[in-house]
């Protein structure tokens, strides 16, 4: 079976994250996603390029999520996330995925 990339998977923790804080109105359950999403990642990112790319990247990864909510203000809330995820997702495959 392929694996999923983890590009792919950090790219959906932000995107799902939200969407399921913002669809069901449980902040902390759209956390849960956002957060297994992120150790998956995390765990792949390891496998791939090792602890210090993962470590990085998964600042990157929280970062991102900070970074939205100010962002949000200026673009609006799913602009905002899709940007994020993107770069997120963009900084994951140049990392680590391309070397998979």
């Amino acid at each position: 079976m392929a694996r999923v990339p983890s590009s792919v998977i950090a790219a959906s923790g932000l995107v799902g994250g939200y969407g399921v804080a913002r669809w069901t109105k449980k902040r902390p359950l759209g956390g849960a996603v956002l957060a297994v999403a992120g150790a998956a990642a995390a765990q792949q990112w390891r496998q791939q390029a090792g602890g210090k790319a993962a470590g990085a990247l998964s600042a990157a990864y929280v970062a991102a999520f900070a970074g939205s909510h100010p962002l949000a203000k200026k673009v609006g809330a799913w602009p905002s996330v899709f940007g994020v995820a993107g770069a997120v997702a963009l900084a994951s495959w140049a990392v680590a995925d391309r070397r998979a």
